[in-house]
């Protein structure tokens, strides 16, 4: 499976049932915006590691709501933190989706730890996470995601990038977009 794969099925998801979606750092934001852009995504352009706690903390804020965050194995490795937070608020509407290719993605593909040694579904346990799925296939992340709007899916992927066209929006455009979109 690829990373665009899993955001093919998250897509789906989203436009199903109308979720917020918080999307990663560079090349896979590229990727969701082609997949899938509307006004309810919030794209993280720069800030490498905070797609899981900007997603818990609009899950908190707006109950009423679903979100989707995806980050990156690299990113949760760089805020591993977020994944005990995540456990101890286990907010009902929050799902968060780690697509685990081992590399640094955005940055040429360096391998991460989790392409060596870190199982990361068994990080998000031992941080307390209960409701923690490993997908390796595009029919397991479907069936998985058919199955639940809560808890964190370990999405196995290849390392790679699909050649998405640049963002054209500032994150100005992007921040202002998405809160007359996504707020009472």
């Amino acid at each position: 499976m690829k990373r665009i794969d899993t955001i093919n099925e998250i897509a789906t998801k989203v436009k199903e049932s109308g979720a917020l979606l918080i999307g990663n750092i560079g090349i896979p934001c590229k990727e969701i915006h082609h997949v899938c852009d509307v006004p309810t995504n919030f794209y993280m352009l720069g800030s490498m590691g905070l797609a899981s706690s900007i997603g818990l903390g609009l899950a908190l804020a707006r109950p009423d709501k679903k979100v989707v965050a995806i980050d990156g194995d690299g990113s949760i490795l760089m805020n591993m933190g977020t994944l005990a937070t995540i456990a101890t608020q286990s907010p009902e509407n929050y799902l968060l989706v780690i697509v685990d290719n081992g590399a640094y993605g955005s940055t040429g593909n360096q391998p991460t730890a989790t392409s060596v040694v870190t199982n990361l579904a068994a990080v998000a346990r031992g941080a307390g996470n209960r409701d923690v799925f490993e997908v390796s296939t595009p029919d397991e992340l479907r069936n998985v995601l058919k199955s639940t709007d809560k808890g964190i899916i370990v999405a196995k992927a290849e390392p790679g990038n699909t050649d998405a066209p640049v963002i054209e929006m500032t994150p100005e455009g992007i921040i202002k977009r998405f809160m007359e979109k996504s707020t009472p």
